[in-house]
């Protein structure tokens, strides 16, 4: 599948389910309830998803080498990114992806990277908790949503992380 111009990620979402099936794994639509799983579980798949949604947008839409993009990528991904990224989405949240949002955000870390502040890297686990939680609950249509509208400017989120 050619993700290059595609208009709706929902193509990207389901060329990593299909690519998911095709090694072999069981229903790539988790076989457990999302909501029953910890939340560093969910930010461990969302952190991965959230990357890949970062990485094709800055290849469908720019014409950097490699290592430039592995550095534009790596501002967008960062803590202070995630942050911003999420205050975009943040009013349009149902109640349930606010609460797996707090649960995420509140979670138990054992350490935290010394370059980022601690309320923007528990802003960004909360983000990350919520896209894995939707990428796992197969809600496509509003995992692709809300990542449109939160990466919207990725160089614009990029420069406030860099502040």
């Amino acid at each position: 599948m050619n993700y290059a111009n595609c208009d709706n990620n929902t193509d990207l979402i389901s060329g990593v389910r299909q690519a998911t099936e095709c090694t072999g794994a069981k229903d790539p639509k988790h076989p457990k309830d999302p909501k029953q799983l910890g939340p560093l579980v969910l930010a461990y798949i969302g952190d991965t998803i959230y990357d890949l949604f970062v990485r094709t947008e800055l290849v469908d839409s720019t014409t950097l080498t490699a290592h430039g993009l592995h550095i534009a990528a790596a501002k967008r991904v960062c803590a202070k990114a995630q942050a911003a990224a999420f205050r975009r989405i943040e009013p349009l949240l149902t109640d349930d992806e606010s609460a797996v949002f707090r649960r995420g955000r509140n979670a138990h870390m054992g350490s935290v990277p010394k370059n980022a502040a601690i309320i923007d890297y528990r802003i960004a686990t909360g983000m990350e908790a919520l896209v894995g939680y939707l990428y796992l609950s197969g809600k496509d249509e509003r995992l692709s949503q809300l990542m449109r509208i939160a990466l919207h400017d990725t160089a614009e989120i990029a420069e406030q992380a860099e502040k």
